[in-house]
């Protein structure tokens, strides 16, 4: 198998790790676990994110009808009082409804389920916080995903490329960068303003990880562009480039994401029904 070969396999094997490490340690990804009541085993999967403007059912499998479920919740970062509401038993589940809030907003919720004297809380540890959205266009979200995913593919193989015999970067460059611009600074914003309401919640504007960590991304990668044309050990650049993303990208996707502060609100009115 030709060395060029090999180290195509080797990027895409990083590219997908990457992207499932990504999903599975995001703040987007669903709370699972198990409990025991009294003398049987609960498995649950509370979601952390809803798309939509309804409200988000919780949903909690359980034994029979005899056991009773509890759901509270509260807007997230208030002085809030918990609401508390009844779960109803239906076809083996216990059904909850959150109700639905602006964009980024977030609720923190947990559900007490009861049978005979039997108590648990779920989870046990704290409330989940579960971020509400609007609802992005597959015409919009697919081609971000596909982007993202090549920028960090041609990236991660333009570092190794340094292994071959006569190592050829100026391909693999422009492609990184030509995706990268494409998934996080066309597509990207797009995706936002849909989910959020804003293009740009990153710097200078804000905070937002996501869309801090792909300025970081490109800024190296520019640099690296530009010591491409002017440096004679270009590799040194190219492989910092490409390392720089693949860490950034590790960052959990949406950790530090938009966040509605509901203080800001006019009149602070909450949205419960």
């Amino acid at each position: 198998m030709k060395k060029s070969v090999i180290l195509w396999l080797i990027a895409l094997i990083l590219t997908i790790g990457t992207a499932f490490f990504q999903r599975l340690t995001g703040p987007t990804y669903p709370i699972k676990g198990k409990i025991v009541l009294k003398d049987f085993t609960i498995n649950y999967s509370l979601d952390r994110s809803h798309s939509g403007d309804d409200h988000h059912v919780v949903r909690i499998k359980v034994r029979d009808e005899n056991v009773t479920g509890v759901l509270e919740w509260k807007r997230y970062k208030t002085n809030d009082t918990w609401r508390i509401q009844r779960m109803k038993f239906k076809d083996g589940e216990l059904v909850g409804a959150l109700p639905p809030q602006p964009p980024a907003g977030k609720l923190e919720y947990r559900i007490i389920l009861t049978d005979d004297e039997y108590q648990v809380l779920i989870p046990q540890d704290k409330p989940v916080v579960i971020r509400f959205k609007g609802i992005v266009p597959s015409y919009i979200l697919i081609p971000h995903v596909i982007f993202i995913f090549l920028a960090m593919l041609f990236s991660t193989r333009a570092g190794l490329e340094f292994f071959n015999k006569e190592p050829k970067y100026n391909l693999l460059v422009y492609l990184t960068m030509i995706f990268l611009i494409l998934g996080g600074f066309i597509f990207g914003p797009l995706v936002q303003y849909f989910a959020f309401g804003a293009f740009w919640t990153g710097f200078p504007f804000g905070y937002d990880l996501t869309d801090n960590k792909t300025l970081i991304a490109l800024i190296g990668w520019i640099i690296a562009f530009v010591m491409m044309k002017r440096s004679s050990k270009l590799q040194r650049w190219i492989i910092a480039a490409s390392v720089l993303m693949f860490v950034v990208f590790l960052i959990p996707h949406s950790l530090l994401g938009s966040e509605l502060d509901y203080s800001k609100l006019e009149n602070n009115i909450e949205i419960q029904k």
